[in-house]
C-alpha cells in the first residue's frame, strides 16, 4: 500500500509539472524546471503587460504554439530595446506577434517595425490585441519570403545603416543569408538578435541521438551558423541561454 501511495504521489507530481510547463514557448535550458518557474512567477509574469499576457494566452491555444517567443525572452527583448534606444527595427518571422508586440510596446510612439512573415493568418490572430494596445501604427507587416524584400531594401542606399535593431526567428537554414543582408541594413552600433541558436539543446548531442524530425533537420544549419557568426569580425557577439538560446550581434564595422 505504501509503495502504491508513493507511486501515486510521484505520478501526481509529474502531471502537475507537465501541466505547469506547457507554457507558451517554454524551451528553457535551465536544468531545474522549478528554477524556471521561479523566474516566471517572480520576475516575468508580474511585470508582463496585459496585452502581452492576452496574446500569450491566445497563442497557447494554437497547435504550433512552441514557435512563439517565451515570456522571459519577450521581457529580455523589451529591456534590450530600451537600453539601446531603438526606434527603427525589423522582425523576420512574426508568427502570432508576441515578440513583435514586445518590440512595439518598447520603442517610441514614432518608432517603426518592418515585420515579415510568410503567413499572414498567424499574424492576424494577434493583430486585434496589437490594435487594442494602440501600437499597430508602428508596424509595417509584409507577407512573403524575407530575402527578396531585403534585397529590394538594399538597392536603395538610404536604407543602408537605417536599422537600430533586427530580430530573426525564422527558417534556420537561411540565418546566414539573412545575416549577409542585415549587416548592411543595421547601423554601426546597432544590434541583430538571432533566436533558437541553442536549438533545443541538440547541438551538443551525438548526431545519431533521438531527436524530433524538425530538430534534426535544422540542427546542422544552426551549428554552422553559430560557427560562422563567431568568426565574423564585423560584429561583437554574445550568446545567451534565454529561451531556446539567443545570439546578439552588435555591428562594429
Amino acid at each position: 500500500m505504501a509503495e502504491n501511495g508513493a507511486e501515486k504521489q510521484t505520478q501526481e507530481q509529474s502531471q502537475t509539472e507537465v501541466k505547469r510547463h506547457q507554457e507558451v514557448g517554454h524551451k528553457s535550458l535551465l536544468q531545474s524546471d522549478e528554477l524556471y518557474q521561479y523566474i516566471l512567477e517572480t520576475s516575468v509574469y508580474p511585470r508582463e503587460p496585459e496585452p502581452m499576457k492576452e496574446l500569450r494566452d491566445i497563442t497557447a491555444k494554437h497547435p504550433w504554439n512552441l514557435m512563439t517567443t517565451s515570456a522571459d525572452e519577450g521581457q529580455f527583448l523589451s529591456m534590450l530595446l530600451k537600453l539601446i534606444n531603438a526606434k527603427n527595427t525589423m522582425e523576420i518571422g512574426v508568427y502570432t506577434g508576441y515578440s513583435l508586440l514586445a518590440t512595439a510596446l518598447a520603442i517610441p510612439d514614432d518608432g517603426k517595425i518592418l515585420a515579415m512573415d510568410i503567413n499572414r493568418e498567424n499574424y492576424e490572430l494577434g493583430l486585434p490585441v496589437i490594435q487594442k494596445a494602440g501600437v499597430a501604427h508602428k508596424i509595417d507587416f509584409r507577407e512573403g519570403p524575407a530575402l527578396p524584400e531585403l534585397d529590394l531594401l538594399l538597392e536603395d542606399p538610404k536604407n543602408h545603416g537605417s536599422l537600430d535593431f533586427a530580430f530573426v526567428d525564422a527558417d534556420k537554414d537561411n540565418y546566414w543569408n539573412y545575416h549577409k543582408r542585415l549587416i548592411d541594413l543595421v547601423k554601426v552600433g546597432g544590434v541583430i538578435g538571432y533566436d533558437n541558436t541553442l536549438w533545443n539543446g541538440s547541438l551538443v548531442l551525438p548526431a545519431d541521438a533521438p531527436m524530433r524530425k524538425y530538430v534534426r533537420y535544422y540542427r546542422d544549419f544552426v551549428l554552422q551558423f553559430n560557427k560562422d557568426i563567431a568568426a565574423d569580425q564585423r560584429v561583437e557577439i554574445c550568446q545567451l541561454p534565454v529561451g531556446d538560446g539567443i545570439t546578439l550581434c552588435r555591428r562594429v564595422s
